[in-house]
């Protein structure tokens, strides 16, 4: 079948609302109707370069067995909700008709790390960047005869995508598709990164730097936990302004700012836990989060860096002899199947903010502007709205 998607060319360029050709759903696959698609920083990564491998870096990896991805031409976006039009044959946990929303990380449910309940870590993952299906290695979009990547092998900046079932979680008839979308990610990266992912237990100071689309959730999430000061760090005063209906106790524009607040909250102890979810992490944050963070304490990078800046700066005896804990964490450190439809729970009892992390909805046509918006931190979060 054709629909229109918006498929992005190279590093650098704009994204293009082309005709695509979607094959059908095989064994083990979907297709869905799309109704709403989020807008994330990690979709831009692919268009200003950040997320693409420096020439350099793909020697090494080349020279360490990894393959470098073939990454353009792209079709873009990873979070969304729709409805099943049809499924392929063995599908078991959908059917038409059913709502769903996207998981931008598969979870086959055997492999050693979903089976240790850490589905993030599916061995599907490693083949969510790629032209071909994870079920059975051909190619399901094309764009004009040839093969295109979908983004987390989803694609939801589309009228419609094919996706394995293991990439799909279907979610109650009442709730709303904006909901559905919005956790399929962010909500649920930046929910986790504060309790899961950094442990923040009742009395912690909780520093979140970056409160756009998923740190905006990491406050919410440390305070519905019990923490006692949750401290947001944005320069955009639109997100600072937002974050205390959210539960942040205090906000700050920069780094530098929060270290004397933070200092004099705990009485010189400094935070608990640090997590690190601006669009783009710089390799000199992490200096500045590391003091930030107490004896002990835990800062977690959720946010991602550019692939070219390879170094470093950390005062590894600061580490080492405070006994500090610098931790990487990948949707949130969350399993999708149980994190999502727990979340979309808290929200139809009101204890989880969604409806308030939409700053604007956009046609698909308006991409780029959304895209615009997101750079410029006009947004918390954009939605594409297909219907």
């Amino acid at each position: 079948m054709k629909c229109r998607g918006a498929v992005l060319s190279g590093a650098g360029r704009s994204w293009e609302i082309r005709e695509i050709d979607l094959g059908p759903p095989r064994a083990g696959e979907v297709l869905v109707q799309m109704a709403v698609a989020g807008i994330c920083h990690s979709d831009d990564h692919y268009a200003t370069g950040d997320g693409v491998a420096a020439e350099h870096l793909a020697a090494i990896m080349a020279t360490n067995g990894i393959p470098v991805p073939d990454l353009y031409p792209m079709l873009g976006g990873h979070e969304g909700a729709g409805v099943v039009v049809e499924a392929g044959p063995g599908v078991r946990s959908v059917q038409p008709g059913d709502r769903v929303a996207t998981s931008f990380i598969p979870a086959c449910g055997s492999c050693r790390w979903c089976s240790s309940g850490q589905s993030y870590l599916c061995d599907l993952g490693a083949g969510t960047v790629s032209k071909v299906m994870t079920t059975d290695g051909t190619p399901r979009r094309h764009l004009g005869g040839e093969p295109l990547t979908a983004m987390t092998q989803l694609g939801t900046f589309a009228e419609y995508l094919v996706a394995a079932e293991s990439s799909v979680i279907k979610i109650d008839g009442d709730i709303p598709f904006h909901a559905g979308s919005l956790v399929s990610c962010g909500v649920m990266t930046g929910w986790g990164s504060a309790t899961v992912g950094a442990g923040t237990e009742a009395g912690d100071t909780v520093v979140v730097i970056g409160v756009g689309g998923v740190g905006m959730n990491a406050v919410q999430g440390a305070r519905a936990v019990g923490a006692k000061h949750v401290v947001a760090v944005d320069p955009v005063v639109l997100k600072r302004d937002s974050a205390p209906s959210f539960g942040a106790t205090h906000v700050v524009a920069s780094v530098e700012e929060a270290a004397p607040l933070v200092r004099d909250l705990t009485r010189g102890v400094m935070a608990d836990r640090v997590v690190l979810t601006p669009g783009v992490v710089p390799a000199d944050l992490l200096s500045p989060a590391m003091m930030l963070t107490r004896k002990g304490g835990t800062c977690v990078l959720t946010g991602l860096s550019r692939y070219d800046e390879l170094p470093v700066p950390l005062v590894l005896n600061d580490m080492v002899l405070s006994a500090k804990q610098l931790k990487g964490v990948l949707g949130g450190g969350m399993n999708p199947r149980t994190a999502m439809p727990m979340l979309l729970s808290m929200y139809r009892e009101g204890r989880l903010k969604l409806d308030e992390l939409v700053t604007r909805r956009y046609r698909l046509e308006e991409l780029n502007e959304a895209v615009d918006d997101l750079r410029e931190g006009r947004n918390i979060r954009g939605l594409i709205d297909f219907q």
